[in-house]
């Protein structure tokens, strides 16, 4: 299902009285529910029908001191997606055991299809890249760390 289509269909749960839309359209669903006295409205992502989703792996939790080296950490400032270059096949903002300055570009972040440019907070040395390029990362997240 397209967004022009998803954004209609919510306009049409705002304008209209009623609370609740569900839509089945082969194997997408969509449900979109109208917002209560200034609650948020919701609206769930399109689902596959037929295929469950597969079960998480468990995952050995690694003691954090370990891995990440001591110094000041630079964090993400925004949901989005990471990028260590402006572009595919272009050189790296930045690199393990690379000076910077305050201000020097580190990274991309990449929400809602505009490209912010992270920039160092903090003069010194990159002593660790935490996050792999094309990554999702969460606000507050863990990028790098300069000592």
């Amino acid at each position: 299902m397209d967004l022009r289509k998803l954004k209609k269909l919510i306009d049409l749960v705002e304008a209209s009285g009623i609370a609740e839309l569900e839509i089945t359209e082969g194997e997408e669903k969509v449900r979109i529910a109208k917002s209560i006295a200034g609650a948020p409205m919701m609206m769930h992502a399109p689902q596959m029908m037929h295929a469950p989703a597969p079960a998480a792996a468990p995952i050995a939790a690694a003691p954090v001191e370990d891995a990440v080296p001591e110094g000041h950490i630079v964090r993400s400032p925004m949901v989005g997606t990471f990028y260590r270059a402006p572009a595919p096949g272009s050189k790296n903002f930045a690199e393990v055991g690379q000076s910077v300055n305050v201000g020097d570009t580190l990274c991309i972040i990449e929400a809602m299809k505009l490209l912010n440019e992270i920039e160092s907070d903090q003069g010194g040395v990159i002593k660790a890249i935490l996050v792999e390029n094309g990554q999702p990362v969460e606000y507050g997240e863990p990028l790098f760390v300069i000592a």
